[in-house]
């Protein structure tokens, strides 16, 4: 059955207490140090809010709206955003796209992988953004990123963020992350245990804690730490971070919305399915039944015409179709999730393959999806539902991901749903108002008629590093550029 095995809003999960692997350092003398779960001191030179820059402009994606759903993305991607952060051991490094790259160690760290048990030192560099002040103050935040990161490199992601009250979160790690996962690499990883008594971590989302306080994240800060065995010169390269600040209201049940331009549109997106996998390479999340995610995303990665090589699939077994998902499930697995559901983790999968960038967002709502299918970008969509929910589907979900691939005439949505007996049967056709509502809603009841969460419109967008006009003009419009 697909799932996502941890709903993400509802978790607050007897780990906050619980040690975790230490933060990265920040860049300092004491470079060596570790820091515990969740709380690495603050850049040089780091004091009151906002002190690392002033914030950005305001995102187009955004609304303000009483009751709608607040969405702002924003990410650094050029080379003049690059040198408006600051940074310690770090140099823009521009060309097609304009990415970090670490130029010279801001210090050396010692990092026990918690997977692997193996401890080794790494030079680092770091990278602190501007602060970012969404239009309206978030209750959610989740980072992502582009990047490579060659063998014996790795990255690390945080968000540090200002409360309305005016006082700090810590630094949270909100992921660390590499490529592969050969001898010399760590393992992927997001970290638990961060909290502090006021927001928390889960796996890849930063949450205030109790959002009927009125409590929100008015701006945030991301930071980098470009990693590399000590002595070597090897670099991770960063094209692109971003962060989704979302303040969705709770609700069971959304507006229900008319067709719009996207009716009666469909793209040919190929079609896997995750059940033909079922029981293949256990170790990455029990097999195919739960890999909705890395399937949806190879979808649409085999969209934009990009597949692995027959070098980089060798080692699946041949015996097995499609060994293009079982490489997807293998390389957006997070050891400590235990699972290929890390959102941020797939879209930096995606944006291994040439010319591909990928990001993690919201939508508020089917026409902002009708409007992509229209510009060509399919929609990996994350929902959770009861199988009384979604006629059609044959089952139920505490979470799960599909690409959203067209509309038909009438307006419903047609799926491209990995969770189908084989191939030829993965495209689904769902009704317009069943699917916008298990899609959009952040409140639900499972079959024991408990509350539960729902994903309030997350989603991921793959799509070109030179987009065609009409696709630059719906990303721009969605507040993605």
């Amino acid at each position: 059955m697909p799932s996502r095995p941890t709903p993400r809003r509802t978790v607050l999960a007897a780990a906050l207490g619980a040690a975790a692997a230490a933060s990265l350092p920040a860049a300092s003398s004491e470079a060596s140090s570790q820091a515990s779960p969740g709380t690495s001191s603050g850049p040089p030179g780091s004091g009151s809010p906002g002190s690392s820059g002033s914030s950005d402009p305001v995102s187009p994606s955004s609304s303000s709206v009483p009751g709608s759903a607040a969405v702002d993305y924003y990410a650094w991607t050029s080379a003049d955003d690059w040198r408006r952060g600051t940074a310690d051991g770090t140099r823009v490094r521009t060309g097609r796209r304009d990415g970090l790259v670490l130029d010279r160690p801001a210090g050396t760290l010692e990092y026990t992988d918690p997977h692997t048990g193996t401890k080794a030192s790494w030079e680092y560099a770091t990278w602190t953004a501007p602060v970012r002040t969404p239009p309206v103050p978030a209750s959610e935040v989740i980072a992502s990123w582009n990047a490579h990161a060659p063998a014996g490199t790795w990255i690390q992601t945080e968000v540090r963020g200002t409360y309305t009250d005016r006082t700090r979160t810590p630094w949270y790690v909100m992921g660390r992350w590499t490529a592969g996962d050969g001898p010399g690499d760590i393992r992927r990883t997001s970290v638990d245990g961060q909290g502090d008594g006021r927001s928390n971590v889960s796996t890849d989302t930063l949450a205030v804690d109790d959002p009927a306080s009125g409590l929100r994240i008015a701006s945030y800060e991301l930071r980098l730490t470009l990693c590399r065995r000590a002595g070597s010169r090897l670099t991770p390269t960063v094209w692109r971070l971003g962060a989704m600040g979302s303040d969705v209201p709770d609700r069971f049940t959304v507006p229900a919305s008319a067709p719009g331009s996207g009716a009666g549109h469909e793209l040919r997106v190929p079609r896997y399915s995750q059940e033909i996998h079922k029981g293949q390479y256990p170790e990455y999340d029990n097999g195919g039944e739960a890999w909705c995610s890395p399937t949806s995303s190879q979808m649409v990665l085999a969209h934009w015409g990009r597949v692995p090589t027959a070098e980089e699939l060798a080692w699946v077994n041949p015996d097995y179709a499609d060994p293009q998902v079982c490489h997807a499930a293998r390389f957006t697995y997070d050891y400590q999730y235990k699972g290929c559901g890390n959102w941020p983790f797939n879209a930096a999968y995606a944006a291994t393959y040439r010319d591909v960038q990928a990001v993690v967002t919201r939508l508020r709502s089917l026409g902002d999806a009708e409007k992509l299918i229209r510009a060509r970008i399919p929609v990996i969509t994350s929902q959770s539902f009861l199988a009384s929910e979604l006629d059609g589907a044959g089952y139920g979900t505490a979470g799960h991901l599909m690409c959203v691939v067209g509309f038909t005439r009438q307006g419903d949505v047609v799926a491209n749903d990995p969770a189908s007996p084989t191939n030829a049967a993965v495209r689904r056709v769902y009704k317009r108002r069943q699917f916008e509502n298990i899609w959009l809603r952040t409140k639900r009841y499972n079959a024991q008629g408990q509350v539960r969460s729902g994903s309030g419109g997350v989603c991921y967008l793959y799509f070109p590093v030179q987009p065609e006009e009409r696709q630059r003009r719906v990303l721009r419009e969605l507040g993605i550029r």
